[in-house]
């Protein structure tokens, strides 16, 4: 499913948002993806597309330190609790985007989701509340988590 919507991203990013889920499912199948992984895919996009700002209450914009429930922790790895906290310390983004990026995160239904997935996530959860996202960020967060190591 993470192949459909990097597909997703570097086919529709310039053009600011991808096609309805008929067309969108057509345009998948046609580019060679299962219709299991497309059905997925489609269910998780619907589910972002539902996600809105004001859907969380602003007090979360001011609150203190993010304890997370013990679900969140099996979904997300360490690495990716890291990184979520490291953007927020450092206002890459808010708090209520953070809990958007979890909430597609766990959605997965998946257990210990690498960092790399959860950029993606983030990348997809920003894209989508269509925000201008600067290309430094885009590029850290499609960038491979070990990158570095390769060296």
């Amino acid at each position: 499913m993470f192949d459909i919507l990097m597909f997703l991203f570097e086919s529709y990013f310039y053009a600011g948002s991808y096609p309805d889920s008929d067309k969108l499912s057509l345009k998948l199948s046609a580019a060679g993806f299962e219709d299991e992984d497309i059905h997925r895919a489609l269910d998780w996009l619907s589910g972002l597309k539902q996600l809105t700002r004001a859907d969380y209450p602003d007090v979360i914009n001011q609150s203190g330190a993010r304890c997370y429930a013990e679900l969140e922790i099996k979904r997300l790895s360490p690495e990716a609790l890291r990184f979520l906290a490291f953007w927020e310390h450092n206002k890459m983004i808010t708090p209520v985007e953070r809990e958007m990026i979890l909430d597609r995160a766990v959605a997965l239904g998946r257990e210990n989701l690498p960092l790399d997935k959860v950029k993606l996530i983030a990348l997809l959860v920003l894209w989508n509340q269509h925000e201008e996202l600067d290309p430094m960020i885009v590029e850290d967060l499609l960038t491979p988590a070990d990158s570095g190591h390769l060296h």
